[in-house]
């Protein structure tokens, strides 16, 4: 599968993905932690992708979501942003009810 095959594919099969280096338990940078556990925080389980065990997708997908950092954090099939944007959402009450939202929306779809 080309790389930009597998991104897209990770993208839509999962509502809630935080592409990040290392994981959520074991982040390899600040900013992944951070990101990491204010989804925690949000209470619903998230799927990551741990970009420096997969360095086609690091070399890919800054293009593909026209975002140069990570972690990146797409919702629904839409990039939301990298850490600042994540910890400002946290931080303003925004980040949980987006979370909810679209974990409610895929399970009302998987259920029809």
């Amino acid at each position: 599968m080309e790389t930009l095959d597998k991104i897209k594919s990770q993208i839509s099969e999962n509502t809630v993905l935080l592409y990040m280096k290392g994981s959520p338990k074991l982040p390899s940078c600040g900013f992944s932690s951070q990101a990491s556990q204010a989804l925690m925080q949000c209470g619903h389980p998230f799927a990551y992708v741990d970009i420096l065990q997969n360095p086609d997708i690091r070399a890919e997908l800054p293009k593909y979501a026209n975002w140069p950092t990570f972690p990146q954090l797409w919702i629904a099939g839409e990039l939301v942003g990298g850490c600042d944007i994540i910890m400002e959402m946290s931080q303003q009450g925004e980040l949980k009810p987006i979370v909810e939202q679209a974990v409610a929306a895929t399970a009302t779809a998987e259920s029809e």
